[in-house]
C-alpha cells in the first residue's frame, strides 16, 4: 500500500500515537508522518505509507496554515495553556489597530527562538526533557518564513488569528514574541492546522471514518501528488518551484 492519507488528528494524542492507531487500521507497518502536531493541537497530519515514506521530508517543506487563539493577559512556561498560567499585569490593553500592526511585522523571513519546551534537540537530547530536569539551555534563533497573518477577532484578552508559514515555525514562539511587542502576556489556548500544501482539513479523515472505509476511499496515490501541488492555491516562490521539481524527480523513482 503506497500513498498518503490526509488525517485529521484529534486533540489529546501525540502524532506518533495517531500514526500507530492508523497502522492498526491499514495494516501497513511501513509508514510515517510528515510534520509533528503537539497533543493539544488538532488538524492536518499527513501520513505516508509504503513508498510514500520516502517523501516525508519533501512534504514537510510544504507551507502550512494554522488557526489559533491565545490570551494576552497570561503566559506559561511553555507559552501554552497546558502548563500553569501566570498572570501578566497590563495597565492599558492594546487597541485592535496596534495588534494588527504588530502582527504584520512578523510577516516575511524572521529570526525566531524556539520554546524551551519543544522537541528541538540540544546535544542529542530533546529540549523539553532538559527543561523537565531543570537543565534547559537557551536555544538559538533560526530563520523561519511567515507568508501572511490574518486577524479574525480581538476581544481583550483573547485574540484569534490565522497564519501561513514554512517549516520549523513555532506558533507558541510567535505568540510569545507578539506579547513582547505589545508589552502584554502571550499564551496559546487552541491550535488547529487547517492546511498543508494542497491538503485541507475539510477533506481530512478521522479515525472513526477510516475504520469504516477501504484504502480506495482514503489513500491518495503517489502519482496524484504533482497534480495536486500544481493546482494548489498556496504561496509560490522559487523554493516552491524547486520543491515541485524535486517531487517530480522523486516520484519518477518511486512509481
Amino acid at each position: 500500500m503506497d500513498g498518503l492519507i490526509n488525517f485529521n488528528k484529534p486533540v489529546g494524542i501525540t502524532s506518533a500515537k495517531a500514526l500507530y492507531r492508523v497502522r492498526a487500521i491499514t495494516r501497513q507497518r511501513k509508514s510515517g508522518h510528515a510534520g509533528t502536531l503537539d497533543p493539544a493541537a488538532s488538524g492536518v497530519l499527513l501520513l505516508c505509507l509504503g513508498k510514500g515514506t520516502k517523501l516525508v521530508e519533501r512534504l514537510m517543506d510544504q507551507p502550512k496554515v494554522y488557526r489559533t487563539t491565545a490570551r494576552l493577559d497570561v503566559t506559561s512556561e511553555s507559552f501554552d495553556s497546558d502548563r500553569p498560567l501566570i498572570p501578566v499585569p497590563v495597565a492599558t490593553p492594546p487597541e485592535r489597530e496596534t495588534v494588527v500592526e504588530a502582527l504584520a511585522k512578523f510577516e516575511g523571513i524572521i529570526e525566531q527562538v524556539p520554546p524551551a519546551i519543544s522537541a528541538i534537540k540540544v546535544g542529542g537530547v530533546p529540549s523539553y526533557k532538559l527543561a523537565a530536569r531543570d537543565q534547559a539551555q537557551p536555544l538559538k534563533a533560526r530563520p523561519v518564513k511567515i507568508d501572511w497573518i490574518r486577524l479574525h477577532a480581538y476581544d481583550w484578552p483573547m485574540i484569534d488569528f490565522e497564519m501561513c508559514c514554512g517549516r520549523g515555525t513555532y506558533v507558541r514562539s510567535l505568540i510569545r514574541d507578539l506579547g513582547i511587542a505589545l508589552e502584554t502576556g502571550g499564551c496559546l489556548t487552541s491550535l488547529a492546522r487547517t492546511r498543508v500544501g494542497p491538503f485541507e482539513i475539510e477533506q481530512g479523515w478521522t479515525l472513526d471514518r477510516l475504520e469504516k472505509a477501504t484504502p480506495a476511499d482514503y489513500l491518495i496515490p503517489l502519482e496524484h501528488l504533482v497534480t495536486m501541488l500544481e493546482t494548489r492555491s498556496m504561496p509560490r516562490d522559487r523554493r516552491w518551484e524547486a520543491g515541485l521539481q524535486g517531487f517530480r524527480t522523486a516520484l519518477q523513482w518511486l512509481t
